[in-house]
Parts: C-alpha cells; sequence; structure tokens
C-alpha cells in the first residue's frame, strides 16, 4: 500500500478517473481530505469489482472530474 496523499494530490494525478481510496482521512463535513489510493481507472465498475476484491474495511470511491464553474448536480 502507498503513502497517503492528500485530495489535491489524488485529484491532480488520477484526473477524470475513479478512485478507490482507503483509510480517508474526513473533515467534520465527511469529505475526503487525505488518503491511500489503492485502485483506480476511467471504468466506475472496474473500481467498484476491484472494491469488492480487496474488500477494504474503511473506503471511499471518488471520481475526480473537474466540473464547471456554476454547475449543479442533482441526485
Amino acid at each position: 500500500m502507498g503513502e497517503a496523499l492528500t485530495i489535491q494530490d489524488i485529484n491532480s494525478r488520477y484526473a477524470s478517473e475513479w478512485v478507490l481510496v482507503e483509510d480517508p482521512q474526513l473533515d467534520r463535513s465527511l469529505n475526503v481530505q487525505a488518503g491511500r489510493v489503492r485502485f483506480h481507472s476511467k471504468d466506475r465498475d472496474e473500481v467498484y469489482r476491484k472494491a469488492v476484491e480487496l474488500r477494504p474495511i474503511r473506503f471511499a470511491m471518488l471520481y475526480t472530474v473537474r466540473m464547471p464553474e456554476n454547475t449543479a448536480v442533482i441526485l
């Protein structure tokens, strides 16, 4: 397992990819601030399959796409 990276490092190294982060460090609002990247890919399903294979106890899935300013996401 690699070193813990900050969210800024993760976003710059793995731009526009899905990232599996193990042992994420969170802020009070539960936003990921840092963690160890276990796997990354442009294919979301590939990252999900890797998470099932690795079975990390604490993890986060991130999508590092940069949204244009004034863009709203509705879930």
